[in-house]
């Protein structure tokens, strides 16, 4: 023991260090019990982190809708779960330790795409696209992939994780929406063109009837033949302006049907009276075989007239001179039975499905003699099915004729209550309105054909008529002019028709002047911007000169 010189330490006693001894023995039991939990808790914590790494890994292996693998520093595939087997086709022992250019298509691996990938996850951490990539079977599918760098807590590169999720399923429907976008684009860039093209053919068509019925009213003789033709293919060329205007119609869903119990017998007379000059030039032998009792449905009797009157000039058109058609009638109990029937060209059985579609016309010769736009039979399937009922095409082939058959719902037959005849309407040059039926008409039309013929045929029938070229002349004419009537084209330069109706329904002095829009343009909604700009009655060119007078005396 180390003496202190300053002070003496008495020597310690037995019980003392027996003392010391047991508490060094406490201290050191302590420590050992100490370092034990420690090692127990590190053990613990071992555990855990084995068992969290195990967690991850049976989750990661469990997902099935993203394939997500890791990646060695050079690309090489090192881990693989169970979705990228189910998305790429690869079984792990397949793929680990290949190339993940493996999943690209050759074009994009050999140009170095993968590595760009590469590298920019790399250098950025991080690398996102959308694109093509393979499965084991060659196909390709759209993805979405994302590459994530992984380093060590030194910033050494160790590999990369990949994710890749298959968007086939969403790229198709963004592919569909997309083309359905486009194709209602299309059609109504269709819809427009087809209107806009309906009232640039009925402009020319307006000056060219009224020319006609003007020529008819002075009842000139010695080119009454000329004109017949000139009439007939004039009412044959707004037949095919009406059909365009019509498809338009409905395929917007825009066609108006004005339903009521009819007699189809009306209608399908009113459709031969329309073929017959058709058989008649073409010397075709037309037969007729229609019961002699009502036959009735619930139909538009216009478009009823329409349905069969194509089908009787289609089967003209593609029927040779000297040729024959019939047309045959049968009536079931719940159905009307239409059949027209040809001895003519007949139709290829590669054309026969499709014949009813839009645009779709049989081999014609280069002089396209039986001519057509191939939207005829189109309506009559629409029109038909719009009356509840369905059409078919029968062809035996080429030269083996052609026979279209029309079933319409029939309704119950009801007893007819007898009615008188209508007269016969006078001849049109005896149709002169009467001194009390004389109008003061003002006629507005920058097409100086159509706006001085239709002046001169008002005037014919005994009408003081004033005319002008556009809005501002209109509105010179009515400050010393005033009519009972005014006419205005609605594409008038400069001030339109519609404006030129509202400036004239601001003047007190015209309050009681009727406004009759006559236009090119014949769409429903037009009839409805018309109405709502004030004016009486809507219009259509070419219009028949007996129903414009018609309008002219209506109160």
């Amino acid at each position: 023991m180390v003496q202190n010189p300053d002070r003496t330490v008495p020597p310690a006693t037995g019980a003392e260090l027996r003392t010391h001894a047991s508490s060094l023995q406490r201290e050191l039991d302590r420590r050992v019990v100490t370092e034990g939990e420690l090692a127990a808790r590190l053990d613990a914590r071992d555990r855990e982190v084995a068992e969290s790494d195990e967690l991850l890994r049976i989750l990661v292996d469990s997902i099935e809708d993203y394939a997500i693998f890791r990646l060695d520093a050079s690309g090489h595939v090192a881990t693989w779960n169970s979705g990228a087997e189910r998305i790429k086709g690869y079984a792990a022992a397949e793929i680990i330790g290949a190339h993940f250019s493996r999943f690209y298509p050759e074009a994009d691996a050999r140009a170095g795409k993968c590595e760009r990938e590469l590298a920019q996850a790399a250098r950025e951490g991080r690398f996102e696209d959308e694109g093509l990539r393979v499965r084991k079977d060659g196909t390709q599918f759209w993805a979405n992939v994302v590459i994530t760098a992984l380093r060590d807590p030194a910033g050494t590169l160790l590999g990369f994780g990949k994710v890749t999720r298959d968007l086939t399923s969403r790229k198709r429907a963004d592919d569909e929406a997309t083309a359905r976008k486009a194709a209602e684009q299309a059609n109504r860039t269709k819809d427009e063109f087809l209107a806009m093209l309906g009232h640039e053919l009925r402009n020319p068509l307006a000056p060219i009837v009224s020319a006609i019925q003007l020529l008819k009213l002075r009842g000139d003789k010695k080119s009454a033949r000329e004109l017949l033709v000139i009439e007939r293919q004039v009412k044959q060329m707004i037949h095919l302006v009406d059909d365009l205007l019509d498809v338009s119609r409905i395929s917007r869903g825009k066609i108006e049907m004005k339903k009521a119990p009819m007699d189809l017998r009306d209608a399908l007379a009113k459709a031969t009276e329309i073929a017959v000059p058709l058989f008649e030039r073409k010397r075709q032998d037309f037969e007729v075989d229609v019961p002699a009792y009502p036959l009735i449905v619930d139909g538009d009797d216009a478009r009823l007239t329409q349905v069969f009157a194509n089908l009787l000039t289609n089967a003209a058109k593609y029927t040779q001179e000297g040729g024959r058609i019939v047309l045959t009638v049968r009536h079931d109990k719940a159905h009307i039975i239409v059949a027209v029937r040809d001895n003519g060209v007949g139709i290829d059985p590669a054309l026969l499905p499709r014949v009813f579609e839009l645009f779709v016309q049989g081999y014609q010769d280069a002089d396209r003699a039986e001519g057509g736009l191939g939207i005829g039979l189109t309506l009559v399937r629409s029109l038909v099915v719009m009356h509840g009922g369905e059409v078919e095409a029968h062809s035996g082939g080429a030269r083996a004729g052609s026979t279209f058959v029309v079933r319409l719902p029939a309704e119950p037959l009801e007893s007819e209550s007898e009615s008188e005849p209508e007269p016969e309407p006078a001849p049109l040059a005896a149709r002169v309105a009467a001194p009390g039926d004389r109008r003061q008409i003002l006629v507005v039309d920058d097409n100086d054909d159509a706006r001085m013929l239709l002046a001169e045929i008002l005037e014919t029938y005994g009408h003081t008529v004033r005319s002008a070229a556009d809005g501002p002349e209109a509105l010179a004419v009515l400050a010393k002019f005033k009519p009972d009537v005014a006419i205005l084209d609605i594409g008038l330069p400069g001030m339109n028709g519609y404006e030129l109706a509202a400036r004239i329904r601001e003047m007190p002095e015209h309050k009681q002047l009727r406004l009759l829009a006559l236009t090119g343009y014949g769409q429903p909604d037009d009839a409805t911007q018309t109405k709502d700009a004030g004016f009486d009655l809507h219009l259509v060119k070419p219009i028949d000169v007996q129903e414009l007078q018609k309008h002219i005396l209506a109160r």
